[in-house]
């Protein structure tokens, strides 16, 4: 359980951190706050402060750009991530990956549980591991629950893209990175992917670059 002493350290962190203003610096792979998994938010940001904290992570995954940012990607070890994707995507790419926009929320103490067996494998990158994508096989529906920022419960099931959003970002909480569930011989710069992997679904890329992509049940 954490203590007041605990609480009184990560909100002077988290003030040290918004202190600067702007986008906070975004944490990279190698960092073990990336590594360590999070603590339940029990109150240790009081609301004003909290508020704040979510505010900044909304500007900082803007200016990345990014669809989702955890905590823990900007050095803070709690159970809170943000979302939102405007998914200003071609047609054929919403249908093949079910892409559809998603407004900008909240996620407190999120966790997730697959909603039947089928699976999806799309390429995937992460603003903690830049520079790079490869292709990872998610549930392609997904419960989730938790609560919002201001502590309502939230229970509701994602699928296509907004699944594997939610499921990426509560991953860092739980001190995952894509890259641990990733095909890694799908492992592609950014500079291959836009001469090479553009299309829609990644099969030509698990022809071209030897790899299995998941059966459907």
């Amino acid at each position: 359980m954490a203590t007041a002493r605990d609480h009184a350290s990560l909100a002077e962190h988290v003030e040290e951190l918004l202190a600067v203003g702007g986008p906070l610096p975004i944490v990279a792979a190698g960092a073990p706050v990336l590594r360590r998994g999070t603590e339940r938010f029990d109150g240790q940001l009081d609301s004003a402060l909290l508020a704040r904290f979510v505010e900044a992570l909304r500007v900082t995954m803007h200016e990345a750009p990014g669809v989702g940012l955890a905590a823990p990607q900007v050095g803070v070890p709690l159970r809170i991530a943000v979302i939102e994707d405007p998914a200003p995507v071609p047609e054929e790419v919403r249908l093949a990956r079910g892409r559809v926009p998603q407004p900008f929320r909240v996620l407190v103490n999120p966790t997730y549980e697959p909603v039947g067996a089928a699976r999806a494998a799309f390429f995937e990158g992460c603003l903690s591991v830049p520079g790079w994508q490869a292709v990872v096989a998610r549930n392609a529906q997904v419960r989730l629950t938790g609560e919002d920022e201001h502590g309502r419960t939230v229970d509701e099931v994602f699928s296509g893209w907004p699944a594997r959003i939610v499921q990426h970002e509560t991953d860092h909480l739980d001190g995952v990175l894509y890259l641990d569930r990733a095909e890694l011989r799908s492992l592609s710069s950014n500079q291959a992917m836009a001469e090479r992997w553009t299309q829609a679904t990644p099969e030509q890329a698990a022809q071209a670059l030897d790899f299995d992509l998941p059966s459907q049940p």
